[in-house]
């Protein structure tokens, strides 16, 4: 079992015998102010620090801290006020004050002296503010015991009543009481520094102007921080050391954290001086009229600051360092900065200066997340250069008459198809050479931001619309990379094509004008078979139904459905003449395809006159193609019947096998293509001797051929140089009703097979002016009935509406096809009312009519 001790009491020292109490005091103190002196003026290795405490602390049990702290406190202040203060104020030189009571442009010239005698009142104040610190550290451990009886009493007398400021504690015979609202001595001598060193009065050489030890101070800091920036070398430690002293005292004596006197006096200078600074700066880097060079610099400015507020200053001041120079540099000039001329985001862009519009962008991003200014450059340029590809493509389309005369009294002259064409495809291509330019800049410029993204499509989506023939250009660049004999490029390229030319669709607005263009192309492309690969005719439909939805697609997929269907027929058809002992080997082999009369654009198989029962052009066929017609039609129908067949001439084709015998008896033979009229033509001229001739009227009565298809198809045969099956006398370009056509036995090609291509046909060509009002006449009363669809689907399901909400929702679902105009949705509405599917009641409501 342990020993227990017995516990000691601690007794307080006794009182010498003889000497009053107010004597001790009196020694007491006389000992603790001499070796406060000596500790300042550093001589404190004489002292006895244990018999200075113990001083301290009999003085304070025998009830008299107050009375010490008071001294000590005037102690300091004395010492303070009197050999500090002389050290520092003795420092600051004539210059200095003459320094600060002049402008910064008096002394340009005398900014190296003054900078010296900055260095040096800045190296005494260090000095003096730091053996300051010190001796108050040495001080405050030498009297630890009324530090803490002058301090928190929740610290060391934890539970000491409701009132926290007083503090109560039993010495022996009587109650003492301390009063702890007053300041320690360590923040009474921080207060003295602040007060009689910072705060002393300076008279400069103008007697009139008074100023202060701190007003010298902050003005040779910002000074030197001003060298600093125009690119001189200054003491940053030296400015350090009394930065940290600035956030070492306080305004009050209760020290909160927002009263520090860097806080609350210099701070506040130094972001004057700062603005001051740089908006002189942002004014000046303006007049250099060099965007880069503005952006390079306020990167720099940045930087510069943040090493500064880090290693000169303190960190408190570097987000409002930077938020002002965010603010005078960058936010107050970023939309100049983006406009300037020939410098600005147009410059950059234009010279592709990645490096350029890195900075601008973030810098605009630093003040605004929108990056408005920049959006606002970069869609104004994008735009601006699709107008110069639209108007490139108008002025190309069009051709004016060559001498004065026929400028004031002609029209301008529309080019012909073909030349219109190749412009509709360079268009495309100039377009997406400028999506891949600003492509380019989005991912390496602005970092792929979805914000920038948005403002590149949007712009791109204005300009792309400005054309009214974007649907009809596009649809021809695609035929012109889908059809046959683009030899120039591999089908990688041609993929890559397509999938950029998807894209351009994204942006176009009349989605249901590009299908009819779209399905018009294919169809000749099919129907002619000139297109390159199925496959990638129907890779090309999984792409626009990614990009444009399944139901755009579904009218063009069941035209690919169309012609599989028809090649089962024609193999079905093949079996069936064999299986009617109908086989021979010299028996035209037919080749059907059959489509569907809703799907198929067959519209421009319709012509006034000459015309079927159903509206389509026709002909009289010779007797071979009758009989051929009159099998298939009882093979068709047999398997499907109630349909009805019309056979449209002008989208066939056929290969013939023509024998040319030469004068010389030497017989030359060739395979021709051509289309379904140029054979009817043709097999007119097998009934005829040599020599004989048919004129242009007798061959439009044998076949009723109708007169335009008529005359391009005998120019393809008579007048085009390489083709010239028929010999036609006169031999000019015009057909006329009293030309004569020969058939050409000296017809020679350097070719077996020998295409023979309608002139002004067969190929998808851009519309001319007549062709597009057609179009669109025809496109306006296809959308009257979609948008009166839409009302009626939207109005049976909801019953009633008003005004705004039925235009609001005819829009948000037509807006995936075409966006049309109130006026016409306006319009629409009063045709279902006068038809009795809509009423209007009282409010401008709708109410459907079931």
């Amino acid at each position: 079992m342990a020993a227990m001790r017995a516990r000691q009491k601690i007794r307080a020292p006794r009182q010498r015998t003889g000497v009053t109490e107010q004597e001790a005091f009196e020694d007491a103190w006389s000992m603790i102010s001499t070796s406060l002196t000596e500790i300042h003026t550093k001589n404190s290795s004489t002292i006895s620090f244990e018999n200075l405490y113990r001083k301290a602390y009999a003085v304070i049990l025998g009830g008299r801290a107050e009375e010490l702290a008071a001294r000590v406190r005037n102690h300091e202040e004395t010492w303070v006020s009197g050999s500090l203060k002389k050290t520092v104020t003795d420092s600051i030189s004539k210059f200095l004050l003459l320094a600060h009571d002049q402008s910064a442009h008096e002394l340009k010239d005398q900014s190296t002296e003054r900078q010296a005698a900055g260095e040096k009142f800045l190296n005494a104040l260090k000095t003096t503010w730091e053996d300051h610190h010190l001796c108050m550290c040495m001080i405050t451990d030498v009297l630890l015991y009324m530090v803490r009886n002058l301090g928190d009493p929740s610290a060391y007398f934890p539970g000491s009543g409701a009132d926290r400021n007083i503090l109560t504690f039993l010495r022996q015979d009587r109650i003492t009481a301390i009063d702890r609202r007053k300041p320690t001595i360590y923040a009474v001598a921080m207060a003295a520094f602040r007060d009689k060193v910072l705060g002393a009065d300076l008279h400069t050489e103008n007697e009139e102007v008074k100023t202060t030890v701190m007003e010298v101070f902050k003005s040779t800091v910002l000074f030197m921080i001003r060298l600093e920036r125009e690119g001189q070398l200054i003491e940053r430690n030296l400015i350090k050391h009394c930065i940290t002293m600035l956030e070492n005292l306080y305004q009050s004596t209760t020290e909160e954290e927002g009263s520090k006197l860097y806080l609350t006096d210099f701070e506040p200078a130094f972001l004057q001086a700062s603005q001051d600074f740089y908006t002189a700066e942002g004014e000046r880097l303006l007049e250099t009229g060099d965007a880069v060079f503005f952006c390079r610099a306020v990167s720099q400015r940045i930087w510069e600051e943040q090493e500064r507020a880090r290693t000169t200053l303190s960190k408190l001041t570097e987000p409002k360092i930077l938020g002002l120079i965010d603010d005078v540099l960058i936010r107050q000039n970023i939309d100049q900065l983006v406009q300037l001329r020939g410098a600005g985001v147009k410059h950059m862009i234009d010279n592709a200066q990645i490096e350029g519009l890195q900075i601008i962008y973030t810098l605009n991003t630093r003040v605004d997340k929108k990056k408005t200014a920049l959006c606002k450059a970069l869609t104004e340029r994008i735009v601006e250069l699709g107008r110069e590809i639209n108007t490139s493509s108008i002025l190309g389309s069009t051709s004016k008459p060559d001498d004065d005369t026929q400028k004031k009294n002609e029209k301008t002259k529309e080019k012909p198809a073909n030349q219109q064409t190749a412009l509709a495809v360079k268009w495309v291509n100039d377009t997406l050479a400028l999506k891949r330019q600003f492509d380019t800049i989005w991912k390496d410029a602005f970092f792929s931001d979805l914000i920038i993204e948005v403002a590149i499509m949007g712009s791109f989506a204005d300009f792309i619309n400005m054309n009214s023939r974007s649907s009809e250009y596009l649809s021809l660049f695609f035929d012109d990379n889908l059809k046959k004999g683009n030899k120039a490029k591999t089908d990688i390229e041609i993929d890559a094509l397509l999938e950029h030319g998807i894209v351009l669709l994204r942006f176009v607005k009349s989605k249901d004008l590009f299908e009819t263009y779209y399905k018009r192309h294919l169809a000749r492309r099919l129907l002619m078979k000139r297109s390159a690969s199925v496959d990638m005719e129907r890779n090309m439909i999984s792409k626009m139904k990614v990009e444009v939805g399944n139901q755009f697609t579904q009218r063009i997929e069941a035209m690919f459905k169309d012609i599989t269907i028809s090649e089962d027929l024609t193999r079905g058809y093949r079996e069936y003449i064999v299986n009617t002992g109908g086989a021979d080997a010299n028996r035209i082999d037919l080749e059907m395809t059959v489509l569907t009369n809703t799907i198929w654009p067959l519209g421009e198989s319709k012509l006034s006159g000459a015309e079927d029962d159903a509206g389509y052009r026709n002909c009289v066929y010779p007797r071979e193609i009758e009989s051929l017609k009159q099998s298939y039609e009882k093979f068709y129908l047999d398997k499907h019947s109630g349909r009805k067949l019309t056979w449209l001439a002008t989208l066939g084709t056929a290969d013939i096998r023509a024998n040319f015998k030469r004068s010389s008896g030497k017989v030359q033979r060739y395979e021709l293509n051509v289309s379904t009229y140029a054979l009817v033509i043709l097999l007119l001229f097998n009934d005829l001797e040599d020599g004989e001739s048919l004129t242009y009227q007798d061959i439009e009565n044998r076949t009723r051929i109708p007169k335009n298809d008529l005359i391009r198809n005998l120019q393809s045969l008579a007048v085009a140089p390489k083709t010239r099956i028929l010999r036609k006398e006169p031999m000019t370009k015009d057909v006329k009703p009293t030309d004569k056509f020969f058939f050409n036995n000296e017809f020679q090609s350097q070719f077996v097979k020998v295409r023979i291509g309608v002139v002004s046909g067969g190929a998808n060509k851009a519309e001319n002016t007549e062709q597009r009002q057609e179009t669109d006449q025809k496109m306006s009363e296809e959308r009257f009935g979609t948008i009166d669809s839409a009302i009626v689907r939207i109005m049976k399901q909801r019953r009633q509406l008003s005004h705004n909400q039925l235009i609001s929702e005819v829009l948000a679902q037509l807006s995936a096809r075409f966006v049309p105009d109130v006026d016409m949705i306006k319009k629409r509405i009063e045709s279902l009312m006068d038809r009795e599917y809509l009423e209007r009641l009282p409010g401008a409501i709708y109410a459907y009519l079931a």
